[in-house]
């Protein structure tokens, strides 16, 4: 422990004394310590090398620390090999590009292929800032023959934390090696992992398509790596499509508006009529996503007319993800395009022939109740809700009621505000409730409708129907 604790503050002490105390007193402990027997001591001195070799000349690293930061990078204990790899950038910089090139790069190279997965996947984590700090002469050669053949084979590593680490910062690599070379040489490794099994890989690939995007320019992209992210989208195994999904409005995010509708619109709109429910309602949540990213006129444009369409589908299930696909965008659009382009299909389709379809408009009214105002609710809603109360299906008639209770209680809410001091009124109450006088020491009283023990028994008693 002594030792150790030593070790962790030997560079800042090295920082405080003279030159001549630094060569004669600390590196020779700091040699020592790098040799111990222990390696939590061995990695701690590591870092102390770092603040040593920021001290010291090119004549003096050569001589003093470099013998002993070579061996810490082929130490036999791979917990200090790590500490090596997590350093490698900083140690770069304070030794400096002479020692870089003929030390640092041979060690960085044994890293990148150690037969720890850990130690690779630190040294992975360095590849982007490793070539950042080459020197501007000669780093294009240096990168493309002694730092590229080792990332092509970290590609198609075993273990699924180094290439995500690896995905983390492979693309940032186009920016330094110009286009030319990212076409050539690393596009084939991007789409290799958009097509890995692990979906941290892909999802680091996606997320930095804008570093690509800059050197090689949308077209190309479109050309190279859109048609692997399209193949993923349409893959027989549903939970691809899935993982694709999820990552759409990231994807859009990098892309913008007008390269998305032309390329990806389509895509996310036949999501929507896929077979796998899953995927139909994250379909419906991506949606959502995209009209926060994109704002409502594109929605209006865009999205909203493609999804009203589909309430005359002959599929009660493609009728019904026009529902969803209301509950979740009414929020997102606001009042206008709400009341004036979505209510009046969903209120057409309360006639629907499928029960399901008929419970899940209730459902859908109850849902965007709170963003209509109350003429809409009290003229076109309350009567819809009311003919679904006195349907033929018993869980029609329950969600009808659901939401005739939702629309009550918004409606009085501008006629009779609530005191701050009172208690909210009961869940369900209609226009029947009231309240009885209050006596000394007793509290107020609430009268719950019929309607609503009716429905708590319901709820209790039997498990509607869900989609």
């Amino acid at each position: 422990m002594v030792r150790r604790a030593a070790a962790s503050k030997l560079g800042e002490f090295a920082k405080v004394l003279e030159l001549d105390s630094v060569k004669s007193e600390i590196v020779p402990l700091f040699t020592n310590l790098a040799s111990d027997e222990q390696d939590s001591v061995r990695l701690l001195a590591v870092e102390a090398c770092v603040s040593i070799a920021q001290l010291l000349s090119q004549e003096d690293l050569e001589a003093l620390v470099m013998p002993t930061l070579r061996q810490a990078a082929e130490d036999k204990s791979w917990r200090v090999r790590y500490m090596v790899a997590d350093k490698f950038s900083e140690l770069q910089k304070a030794v400096g590009p002479k020692i870089t090139l003929n030390d640092l790069i041979p060690a960085f190279q044994n890293l990148l292929k150690d037969c720890e997965a850990e130690v690779r996947a630190a040294a992975a984590h360095k590849v982007k800032e490793l070539c950042e700090n080459l020197p501007a002469e000669g780093r294009e050669t240096i990168i493309m023959n002694q730092i590229l053949p080792f990332i092509k084979e970290l590609v198609s590593d075993t273990n699924q934390h180094v290439k995500s680490a690896l995905a983390s910062v492979i693309m940032g690599l186009s920016t330094i090696l110009g286009k030319e070379n990212t076409i050539e040489h690393l596009l084939p490794l991007f789409l290799a992992q958009l097509k890995d099994e692990c979906p941290e890989v892909r999802l680091n690939i996606i997320s930095n398509l804008d570093c690509v995007n800059e050197v090689i320019g949308i077209r190309q992209l479109s050309q190279s790596l859109l048609p692997a992210i399209v193949e993923l989208a349409e893959d027989a195994k549903w939970r691809v499509r899935l993982a694709i999904i999820e990552y759409m409005p990231l994807l859009a995010g990098q892309l913008g508006m007008e390269f998305f509708d032309e390329k990806l619109n389509s895509l996310c709109m036949a999501w929507l009529v896929d077979h796998v429910y899953a995927i139909r309602e994250a379909a419906t949540n991506n949606l959502m996503k995209l009209v926060q990213k994109f704002g409502t006129e594109w929605a209006q444009n865009t999205i909203v007319p493609k999804v009203l369409v589909m309430a005359n589908d002959p599929n009660y299930l493609h009728r019904m993800t026009t529902l969803f696909c209301i509950n979740a965008l009414s929020g997102a659009c606001g009042q206008e395009i709400t009341t004036k382009q979505m209510l009046p299909i969903v209120l057409k389709m309360a006639g629907d022939q499928v029960a399901n379809v008929r419970f899940n408009v209730a459902k859908s009214l109850q849902k965007i109740g709170p963003i209509l105002d109350t003429d809409a609710l009290q003229e076109e809603v309350k009567p819809v809700l009311q003919k679904l109360g006195q349907d033929e299906d018993m869980d029609v008639k329950y969600f009808a009621q659901e939401a005739i209770s939702a629309v009550a209680q918004r409606l009085r809410k501008p006629d009779c505000p609530a005191k701050a001091s009172e208690e909210p009124s009961a869940r369900g109450a209609d226009k029947n409730h009231f309240l009885r006088p209050r006596g000394p020491g007793e509290d107020t009283g609430k009268f719950v409708p019929l309607m609503s023990r009716h429905t708590e028994s319901e709820r209790l008693g039997r498990s509607p129907r869900r989609q």
